[in-house]
């Protein structure tokens, strides 16, 4: 299990020091270990924290398919950015009797599932992590805003990219196809 080092959790706790809750974001390339960490703070953070993913907001395969788009499913236009700007809007100004429900996506049928996650009126933290938060185009441009901290994620480029490959093999691929999506679809997505 990852660690969280000392000085990351006081800077947390010191963010929450006023009680009101706080949105982190966690942005970097596919495959840079931003999930991971996410986790992490969620344990460190047990019963005050939530995780909200950017990828419970991609678009469905039948979507990307109609659009063309399938080949390149990750890049910035394959996503309900809007959407997720207006998620995060929404966990800024939830309710106190109001639970804000947050799709995710399953890596074991490469689908979002829309409500699958529930963010409680009570929850400090609220942790998203997306490739694309600090993105200045489109919809995308309203995320950074709404956001009170923005931890960058940076990894070296090959461990970065055997972590992708490992991924989608464990996800069914084949070496050949893993090395495939990773090299046409992954690597550009790290450089939008």
């Amino acid at each position: 299990m990852t660690e969280v080092p000392a000085a990351e959790l006081a800077r947390i706790e010191a963010l929450l020091a006023d009680g009101r809750r706080k949105l982190l974001g966690l942005v970097g390339a596919p495959g840079s270990g931003k999930s991971t960490i996410a986790l992490a703070l969620l344990q460190a953070f047990a019963g005050r924290a939530q995780v909200v993913p950017m990828d419970g907001f991609h678009l469905a395969s039948i979507e990307l398919q109609r659009l063309g788009r399938a080949g390149r499913k990750g890049a910035p236009d394959t996503f309900d950015g809007a959407g997720y700007v207006a998620l995060l809007r929404r966990l800024r100004e939830q309710g106190v009797d109001e639970i804000v429900y947050a799709p995710e996506f399953r890596r074991e049928i490469e689908e979002p599932i829309a409500g699958a996650i529930a963010v409680l009126p009570q929850t400090q933290l609220v942790i998203t992590e997306g490739n694309y938060l600090l993105l200045e185009d489109g919809p995308w441009a309203g995320a950074a805003p709404l956001l009170d901290e923005v931890w960058y994620v940076d990894v070296a480029d090959s461990l970065r990219r055997d972590r992708l490959v490992r991924r989608l093999e464990q996800f069914g691929r084949s070496r050949a196809d893993a090395l495939a999506w990773v090299e046409q679809t992954d690597e550009p997505n790290a450089r939008p």
